[in-house]
């Protein structure tokens, strides 16, 4: 019953909630992007959803689009500006998915979106992460997001696509606000973001363990 009624019902009336609240928000932070990012302030890419069902995601960009001699787009860590950094760091850069919780294309709570190239590479297991709608924020990106193994991170969302609740969710969001807070998890220890995800080799399992 609430994952599929309550829980969308929640979802769109917050997300209304929060574009019109957070509406002069979203304005500052679009001439901001558009001045610090040199022209369109959005970045918008082809993600899967609801079983695996592809949808046009949208955020503000964090990185700008500054090339080499040859035309070719500098490194993550060289384009991911100071502005850049505050809106990751901050989360600012994931309010206009607001927009596509509206639709229905995500929800609140939920498995983070990740790359369409990326839907072969899944084992069978890692596959049920789109059992459920992606969210602005989940239950890995609230224990350590980008700073914990692929493995771990698709192992959590697998067990929140099965143990879905209404409490589990208010606890995510509190755990996110904290995780925030203390901008836990924003980059790798590798990479001002997070590596690609290559596939799991096998014998490779996630080290992570279910809360009891």
């Amino acid at each position: 019953m609430y994952e599929k009624f309550i829980k969308r019902l929640i979802d769109f009336v917050l997300a209304l909630i929060g574009i019109v609240v957070l509406s002069p928000l979203l304005l500052v932070l679009i001439i901001l992007g558009a001045i610090f990012m040199g022209g369109n302030p959005f970045f918008t890419q082809a993600r899967p959803g609801w079983h695996e069902k592809v949808f046009k995601l949208v955020k503000f960009r964090t990185m700008d689009n500054r090339k080499d001699a040859n035309g070719n787009l500098l490194p993550d860590d060289v384009r991911l500006n100071k502005y850049g950094r505050f809106l990751r760091g901050t989360s600012l850069d994931e309010l206009p998915e607001l927009f596509n919780i509206l639709v229905g294309d995500m929800a609140l709570i939920g498995p983070r979106p990740l790359l369409v190239k990326y839907l072969p590479r899944y084992n069978e297991e890692q596959r049920h992460r789109h059992d459920v709608r992606p969210g602005l924020t989940g239950y890995a990106q609230a224990h350590g997001r980008n700073s914990v193994s692929w493995e771990d991170k698709f192992a959590m969302d697998v067990w929140y696509a099965r143990n879905i609740s209404f409490a589990l969710d208010c606890q995510i969001i509190v755990d996110t606000v904290k995780a925030v807070v203390k901008r836990d998890g924003i980059s790798s220890e590798t990479s001002a973001t997070m590596e690609e995800f290559m596939g799991t080799p096998d014998g490779v399992v996630s080290q992570w363990k279910e809360p009891r």
